[in-house]
């Protein structure tokens, strides 16, 4: 038998690093492939479960106790509402913060504190987050009871305001805007980190100032990595439940947001009821919700890889 030995210039170690590479390799490649085959199989259930109900009239039909009359037009309508506000609100401010703590702020205990503390919230529970958002935006701490309820403008206008805010679309924008903001800062730190130090040295040698610099070095330079947090980000608030029901999210709604103060449900709380029902006409048009609620992230993610493909191209 030819047995292949280690020759006279390689050591045993050597050997047994390269079999514990090979080992954790294959260990990676079956973890993955398990992984796939579990996304897959969920995918193909729900495709199978769904495809049947997925029609215009699911789409363009508000929720019944019928499953066969039953659609999702509020909570699209309604997703949409609170994802797109709650990105207006969280992605200056998180980009902000991240641009004040690692290009102004002084390295001090204090910025360690505020960075530390901004770590850990990254990590805290969706759950909590709706605690804080039921007592600070819909119940504004109590300060103000509902019959005192200041407002401005018209409840069918655009434009209307409302204090408390209640149980509205503003209120769960601002709830999950709590959720992910955490998340772009932390993101749009490491991108920023990660840009040159030369380009910053660069540029104000040639008589730029700091935001000068910031505006047109740091910030393109680092904007494909920021998207790319940033669409983690807003993704996570897709598909969060947990906050939308502590605040008052509607279970049951027959007409679409008009204004940020209008009442609302979301695609994962529409599902969250359909699915808990017995009958397994809801169980089927749940499965369908999901499937709208799998093309809607999609085309969020798809927009915004390409939005930072565009961005990557003046830089290579």
């Amino acid at each position: 038998m030819n047995q292949r030995v280690p020759s006279k210039g390689t050591p045993i170690a050597s050997w047994r690093r390269l079999a514990a590479n090979r080992m954790f390799l294959v260990a990676c490649l079956a973890a993955t492939l398990l992984a796939v085959l579990v996304l897959s199989a969920l995918l193909i259930s729900i495709l199978v479960d769904g495809w049947s109900s997925l029609h215009w009239d699911f789409l363009n039909s508000f929720a019944s106790r019928k499953p066969e009359k039953a659609g999702i037009k509020a909570a699209l309508f309604g997703s949409l509402w609170v994802v797109a506000t709650c990105t207006v609100l969280a992605v200056p401010m998180g980009i902000g913060t991240a641009l004040y703590l690692e290009e102004f702020a002084k390295k001090s205990r204090l910025t360690r504190f505020i960075q530390l503390n901004i770590t850990n919230l990254s990590g805290v529970p969706s759950i909590v987050y709706g605690i804080i958002g039921l007592t600070a935006f819909t119940r504004l701490f109590g300060m103000i009871g509902a019959n005192d309820a200041w407002s401005i403008g018209s409840e069918e206008s655009f434009f209307y305001l409302r204090l408390p805010f209640g149980p509205s679309v503003l209120t769960a924008a601002l709830t999950l805007m709590l959720v992910v903001l955490p998340v772009v800062i932390v993101a749009s730190q490491e991108a920023l980190r990660a840009v040159p130090k030369s380009l910053r040295e660069g540029s104000l040698a040639m008589g730029a100032t700091t935001w000068q610099t910031i505006w047109r070095t740091t910030l393109p330079a680092a904007s494909p990595t920021i998207l790319t947090g940033v669409i983690l980000a807003i993704s996570r608030a897709i598909g969060e439940a947990a906050p939308i029901l502590v605040i008052g999210g509607a279970l049951l709604i027959f007409q679409t947001p008009t204004n940020l103060m209008s009442d609302f449900t979301v695609l994962p709380l529409q599902i969250f009821n359909w699915a808990g029902r017995p009958q397994a006409g809801f169980h089927s048009i749940a499965a369908a919700a999901i499937l709208v609620q799998l093309v809607l992230l999609l085309i969020f993610n798809g927009t915004a890889v390409a939005i930072r493909l565009r961005l990557q191209k003046p830089l290579q």
